[in-house]
């Protein structure tokens, strides 16, 4: 089986992909340091299996099994992640991805894992999907998700105006949806509302 390994930490990224080696059906073709990279990697390589990092620079985790599973069906995605909360859950299966493995699970259950999603299976974590099933939705609409997104991606700096420019919307538009986000999550500040968002995995 052919392997693309995405994660921005690179320490990571050799000691799975050293971990992984030493399973005799199973071979790295590919390591990537961002999203796109892991996007060029799967277009150049055409894995069975990318390994992805959520959190990446660039698209994360999530996007690019969007975008594996729109223009590279043969490749199939498992999120592994330390960030295993049932918001990314959510989010990196509604993407596409088969499989969802925490950082901290043994190399002999990723290598398992990755073999049963060869075959066509899923696995998620059974601790975090019961816990997945027992959480609050997202009470954000998916406008309300794309400022916070774009407040996120533009830093402490970014203004009304250079937030309502990425995302082609008026300047007053965009702090009514803020305050709305604001509103409905309790924060005080955009920076809590990016925040809380986050943490729960909404992002």
């Amino acid at each position: 089986m052919r392997l693309v390994l995405a994660d921005d930490e690179s320490l990571t990224r050799g000691a799975v992909g050293a971990l992984l080696g030493l399973e005799p059906d199973l071979v790295v073709v590919g390591e990537a340091a961002t999203g796109d990279e892991a996007v060029d990697a799967v277009r150049e390589h055409r894995p069975d299996i990318a390994v992805l990092d959520v959190e990446m620079p660039g698209r994360d985790g999530a996007e690019v099994a969007q975008w594996v599973a729109a223009h590279q069906p043969g490749t199939r995605c498992i999120i592994l992640t330390r960030h295993a909360r049932p918001g990314v859950l959510r989010r990196a299966l509604a993407a596409g991805a088969a499989g969802f493995v925490a950082k901290s699970a043994p190399a002999t259950l990723l290598a398992d894992v990755i073999r049963r999603v060869h075959r066509g299976g899923r696995y998620v974590d059974p601790d975090l999907a019961m816990t997945a099933l027992t959480t609050e939705d997202c009470p954000l609409t998916d406008r309300e998700l794309e400022v916070l997104r774009t407040v996120d991606a533009a830093g402490a700096g970014g203004t009304a105006a250079d937030i309502a420019r990425r995302v082609h919307l008026s300047p007053g538009t965009v702090r009514n949806y803020l305050s709305s986000a604001m509103q409905k999550l309790g924060a005080g500040n955009r920076s809590d509302a990016v925040r809380h968002a986050r943490d729960h995995g909404w992002l």
